[in-house]
């Protein structure tokens, strides 16, 4: 390794490892990435219940702007890049949530960032990257009008469950290397092929979680929750969507998810409403409400009334133009449509009015020590009158103690699931 870094370090041409100081975010060259600034950063983030992801930025066409450069107008474009990435991430991303940033030479850069809540980290990681390189592009663009920079990205999230966090560190920056890269021979054709594999052997197991009436304590609904294979970094729902949504394979997952849920409910002859989760590219693609009568008709006794497609993420539904269209021919198909993570971005709120949820589902950052912060009560309360305003059932998500349920029995909120209820376990007839 360090001969490697050695001769890396003699390309002139390279990421440079002379950086400028930062206010709120450092970088460190490679010889210190295995030390305590990473390792005790994610480490802290674990022991605080957040998840780890870690995004690689690397510029592209390397060598044809090195082609057109000068040793020194190369070293100051090196200077600028990291500068335009300190500037934005500043920017961009609370200073909390930044672990450090990294200086990989050839390999680019690399940000270790906290995420709070594990629901949003896909599509919340896919906006982060978006706007940083937005930003930096446009900055770099005004200083180097010739050149047009560009940059490509990929991520990862550090797995938990590994014996070794320095492990775990190395492997989730390696694959997100692999991912910015797209690299034929390297990880990311094996991570395609492994995500194919899943998708051709039905490899993935589903656990049941009850929704709960508030006021009598029955269970009303069922939300179906995915787990990748046992035993592999890609049984963490995390690690598996975000591997199949870079790889370009989330659709083909998403309706294996929806096949493998009516698989067990005609197996445990289930007569509860079924949540489904389907994030908005899944449900604006063009081929999804052909594909989705295809599904049905093998399992002919399960009533469209009885699933409701939970639309996930904070995504903007922006450009997805068969989004609306097909949200519409489920409903006259008899599907329920529920909103997911309602109060926790700008993106659930804005497309409320557009498609009248039959459920709206409060995000956990709301409900989350409510018994303690009357300010989010008080966003429960608005909230609520949004939902009816809207005809929508409310169900609030992620009650995790007897304080937190009891401030949603006294504004009579519908439904709820969470911790407090129920831990996800297999799905049984009820």
């Amino acid at each position: 390794m360090i001969r490697r870094y050695m001769e890396k370090a003699k390309n002139v041409m390279q990421w440079g490892k002379i950086l400028l100081p930062l206010s709120s975010i450092r970088f460190y060259p490679p010889q210190f990435i295995l030390r305590n600034p990473v390792l005790e950063g994610v480490t802290a983030a674990f022991n605080n219940g957040h998840e780890v992801a870690v995004i690689v930025f690397n510029l592209k066409d390397t060598n044809e702007i090195t082609d057109q450069l000068s040793q020194s107008q190369y070293t100051q474009l090196i200077k600028q890049i990291k500068k335009a990435f300190r500037k934005t991430i500043e920017s961009q991303i609370v200073k909390l949530d930044v672990i450090t940033l990294e200086d990989f030479y050839g390999d680019g850069l690399t940000l270790f960032i906290k995420v709070d809540d594990a629901n949003h980290c896909l599509s919340e990681i896919n906006m982060i990257m978006a706007k940083i390189i937005y930003s930096v592009e446009a900055i770099l663009r005004q200083q180097f009008p010739i050149l047009q920079p560009e940059f490509e990205s990929g991520y990862m999230y550090v797995e938990k469950k590994n014996y070794s966090i320095m492990h775990s560190v190395e492997s989730a920056r390696r694959q997100a290397i692999a991912m910015a890269e797209k690299r034929i021979k390297s990880e990311w054709n094996e991570m395609v092929q492994t995500i194919k594999k899943i998708i051709f052997k039905k490899d993935i197991k589903l656990l049941a979680q009850p929704i709960i009436d508030v006021a009598t304590k029955e269970v009303k609904a069922v939300e179906m929750l995915t787990r990748g294979p046992d035993g592999t970094v890609l049984e963490s729902p995390l690690q598996l969507f975000s591997v199949a949504r870079q790889t370009g394979l989330l659709y083909e997952l998403e309706l294996l998810v929806i096949e493998k849920v009516l698989e067990q409910i005609k197996a445990t002859r289930c007569r509860q409403n079924i949540f489904v989760n389907c994030t908005p590219l899944t449900l604006s693609n063009i081929r999804f409400i052909g594909d989705l009568k295809i599904i049905m008709e093998k399992y002919k006794n399960i009533s469209p009334l009885q699933i409701t497609f939970e639309v996930t993420e904070n995504d903007s539904i922006e450009g997805l133009k068969n989004f609306i269209y097909n949200i519409k021919m489920l409903r006259l198909m008899g599907y329920k449509i529920a909103m997911d993570d309602t109060g926790a971005g700008y993106s659930s709120l804005s497309i409320i009015s557009e498609i009248m949820p039959d459920i709206i589902k409060i995000d956990r950052s709301v409900i989350q020590n409510i018994d303690k912060n009357s300010v989010k009560e008080s966003m429960l309360q608005g909230l609520m009158l949004i939902a009816r305003e809207a005809g929508s059932i409310v169900v609030a998500e992620g009650i995790e103690n007897e304080a937190e349920a009891s401030v949603l029995k006294r504004n009579n909120v519908d439904l709820a699931q969470g911790f407090f209820y129920a831990r996800p376990a297999a799905l049984v007839r009820m």
